[in-house]
């Protein structure tokens, strides 16, 4: 097993109705399913580095709601340490309330309660975790100065982070120089660099133009394709695995998390991104963002069956 692992973010409870068509302002669609799943980039990058075979610990923020309590109940059926995850007395635990409709659109109405009160403080009360971290994962559901108080005490213990700039945001170029690993996906690489991303020498294009701005090292998720590895002054396409996309909802997340586990474990660049890449095709072949987390040893058999 990898050392500690602490994931520092957004808990969401996402609340899924499918149904025949988007409603337009005004009116009451019936029929379509219901279903509740936990969410939140920061929860998901959790979940997925603990099924990956990680040690984790979560530090978030949730409302004293229904939500929350059952938050934290699943979160610890993964074995994620919650002693940092607080539910706050007078806020209310995150939620995404989602319209599926039959050809696949969807509309998304996210009220971040709980997960924009995740402020610089609760970097102070982690710090215990934070010291005996072997790498720190984070993304950009919550509140940027928490964020940048996260990079500044990381930086004093010695502690690497990865940050994941994700939902896309405006970004500081100290918060790029702070970092030791920048994993955004093509539309984010996009809004970071100011440079059109549509294939692979586009993102190689952009991806010179990140690390200009002090990363050390970059990866560009590119979903099937894979991912653009810029490590060491060198750039390698490593490529991903071919699947039946069921649902991409979490991908992303699942890519992030197992590749922390893999960073804590010494694999080389090349093989961390190689074990991001088959965990993050294995969440695509089912439904769900956590649900469709796979475990370490469904990851490990899909790399030998697409190795040998």
């Amino acid at each position: 097993m990898g050392k500690s692992i602490v994931v520092i973010g957004s808990y969401n409870t996402d609340m899924v109705v499918q149904a025949p068509r988007i409603p337009s302002p005004g009116e009451t669609i019936l029929g379509g399913t219901f279903s509740m799943v936990a969410g939140g980039k920061g929860a998901n990058q959790a979940v997925a580095a603990a099924r990956c075979g990680g040690s984790v610990t979560f530090v978030a923020r949730l409302g004293d709601d229904m939500f929350g309590h059952e938050a934290i109940a699943g979160l610890k059926t993964d074995n994620i340490d919650t002693s940092h995850v607080i539910c706050l007395p007078d806020a209310a635990s995150g939620v995404a309330l989602i319209t599926v409709s039959d050809d696949g659109e969807n509309a998304i109405t996210v009220a971040s309660g709980a997960n924009a009160l995740l402020m610089p403080d609760a970097i102070e009360k982690a710090d215990d975790a934070l010291s005996g971290a072997s790498i720190v994962l984070t993304q950009l559901e919550t509140p940027l100065e928490t964020i940048r108080a996260t990079l500044d005490r990381c930086q004093a213990l010695g502690v690497p982070v990865v940050l994941n700039p994700a939902p896309a945001l405006p970004l500081d170029d100290a918060v790029f120089a702070s970092v030791a690993v920048l994993t955004p996906n093509e539309t984010e690489a996009e809004l970071i660099s100011g440079l059109p991303v549509s294939d692979v020498e586009t993102a190689k294009s952009a991806g010179e133009a990140i690390l200009a701005k002090g990363v050390s090292t970059l990866i560009i998720t590119m979903g099937s394709q894979g991912a653009l590895l810029f490590e060491g002054g060198t750039c390698t396409m490593v490529p991903g695995y071919p699947v039946e996309a069921v649902d991409t909802t979490g991908a992303g997340d699942t890519f992030n998390g197992a590749l922390c586990v893999a960073m804590s474990e010494g694999k080389t660049w090349p093989e961390a991104v190689a074990f991001a890449n088959a965990a993050a095709a294995l969440s695509v072949t089912k439904l769900g963002a956590q649900p469709s987390v796979p475990t370490r040893a469904d990851v490990d058999a899909f790399l030998i069956a697409h190795t040998s």
